[in-house]
């Protein structure tokens, strides 16, 4: 064996060994949990149960949990209308501009989003910089009502997200090639058609990465729906946060966690499925 072989196997063994450890145990920790009952002086009895997963069907939650899926899908979605025109200008920039605006895409990644969270606050609240400018302007007489509603928290989700749909775009519009759009206008197609028929086909891959890299997360940010929607905007994170810390159900709290995860792995499965499709009619 030589060392290459060797330092080879080192490291795929630590990082199995790493994420065994760290993701795979707890995670199947959780699983147990969840089918356990609550205990009264102990976190959790030795008692297999279903009644935490049958909860989660109750109106009350599902009905939060259907409200929490819209306002993420909403935050996705208003982060690919935004990142995509920004994302365009940003693969068809010369090489220093491109320096530039992706300096301006990261630079928000060196702040903790927490503190670019209480940021927002400034800027909504009723005495706020958005508001004072309005009313200075003359364009409302009243200031708005912005703090502690579901816009601020779609707000405070774009706001934190939107890189994580930029990035992906640009990466999939820089391998777009330009012959191909030109043939398109050859053919006689606008500059709207050409963008639908080739230019959003061929970047289907980072639409559909960029979306789960906003959707995903966004259902369980809950410090942003804490912070600017107060106890009326509740997110999936939420519940399960308030589930382990505050009413002390841990049993609940991890057949909820489970149930995010499994749905977050299956739409990663159907991302993995949409990009091998994606990719076999690009080849033919």
């Amino acid at each position: 064996m030589n060392d290459s072989t060797l330092f080879r196997r080192l490291l795929i063994g630590s990082t199995c060994a790493w994420i065994t450890l760290l993701a795979l145990i707890p995670f199947l920790m959780l699983v147990a949990a969840s089918f356990l009952t609550r205990g009264t002086e102990t976190l959790v009895r030795p008692e297999f149960s279903a009644a935490n997963y049958l909860h989660l069907l109750s109106p009350t939650v599902f009905s939060m949990a259907v409200d929490s899926t819209v306002l993420a899908a909403g935050a996705a979605l208003g982060c690919l209308l935004v990142g995509y025109p920004f994302a365009m200008i940003l693969a068809q920039a010369s090489p220093r501009a491109q320096s530039l605006l992706l300096l301006m895409v990261m630079i928000p990644f060196w702040t903790n989003s927490l503190i670019r969270t209480y940021a927002l606050v400034m800027l909504l609240k009723a005495d706020g910089i958005l508001n004072n400018l309005l009313v200075g302007s003359g364009l409302i007489a009243e200031p708005l009502r912005l703090m502690y509603t579901p816009l601020a928290v779609f707000i405070g989700l774009i706001y934190t997200l939107l890189p994580f749909m930029i990035l992906p775009l640009y990466a999939a519009l820089k391998t777009v090639d330009p012959r191909l759009l030109e043939a398109g206008r050859d053919l006689g197609a606008g500059p709207l058609q050409t963008f639908w028929r080739i230019t959003v086909p061929l970047t289907m891959p980072g639409i559909i990465a960029g979306t789960m890299l906003v959707f995903l997360p966004a259902l369980g940010m809950f410090y942003v729906s804490d912070i600017l929607g107060g106890a009326r905007t509740m997110l999936l994170g939420n519940y399960i946060r308030d589930q382990f810390l505050v009413f002390r159900d841990v049993p609940m709290g991890a057949a909820a966690s489970v149930t995010m995860t499994v749905a977050m792995g299956l739409l990663l499965l159907l991302y993995y499925l949409a990009s091998r499709r994606s990719g076999r009619e690009l080849v033919q």
